[in-house]
């Protein structure tokens, strides 16, 4: 059996991190310097599955830059309901904020990710989940912050589906590492055909 070369993940995401491990899929970690609010202005009324691939896209360029020969991976989440689109809470009332928005309504879930080598895209693809949230009061997002703030700081969408933030809803449609942050799925059948993984 050969060894894998490693890919270069370009995020710091434990979860995304956390996937790649766990699936056995050999990489490095390179953080992209990509801003994020920039680059979704400049897209305007894209439609969000294009403003994640989007994203994906531009994190994975970026890193591959400083990586030559490398197969680098990009990707992307975000979170739309009811037309509106939301980013990682900011503080805690941001958060609870956001979560009597979601409060008895669907939530949207785009994840995306890319291959890049040498700023040149090999693959990208999305995928989307959705989630029906539970009709939530006001005292129970306060006791579900006081054990979950600030470890959701950084959960567009204000959860962890891994732990408590499942909880929130009453169904999910879709794919759980969709939902956990990156198409996993989709990216290991990427990564086969580009010979990277062997089946």
């Amino acid at each position: 059996m050969r060894e894998q070369t490693p890919i270069v993940l370009a995020s710091q995401s434990a979860s995304r991190k956390a996937m790649l491990e766990a699936a056995g899929i050999a990489f490095t970690t390179s953080p992209a310097n990509v801003d994020e609010r920039a680059l979704e202005q400049q897209l305007g009324a894209a439609e969000p599955a294009a403003v994640a691939l989007a994203l994906a896209e531009a994190k994975a360029v970026d890193v591959s830059r400083e990586t030559p020969g490398a197969l680098v991976l990009g990707s992307d989440s975000l979170v739309v309901c009811e037309g509106v689109r939301f980013d990682k809470p900011g503080t805690r009332d941001d958060a609870a904020r956001h979560l009597r928005f979601f409060s008895g309504k669907v939530m949207e879930l785009h994840s995306a990710g890319a291959l890049v080598r040498d700023g040149v895209t090999l693959w990208s693809q999305g995928a989307v989940a959705h989630l029906h949230v539970a009709v939530l009061s006001d005292a129970y997002i306060e006791t579900y912050l006081d054990v979950e703030w600030p470890a959701v700081a950084g959960c567009v969408g204000v959860f962890r589906i891994e732990g408590r933030g499942v909880q929130l809803f009453e169904r999910i449609d879709g794919d759980y590492f969709t939902i956990l942050g990156m198409p996993l799925l989709l990216v290991q059948a990427a990564l086969r055909r580009l010979g990277v993984l062997t089946a």
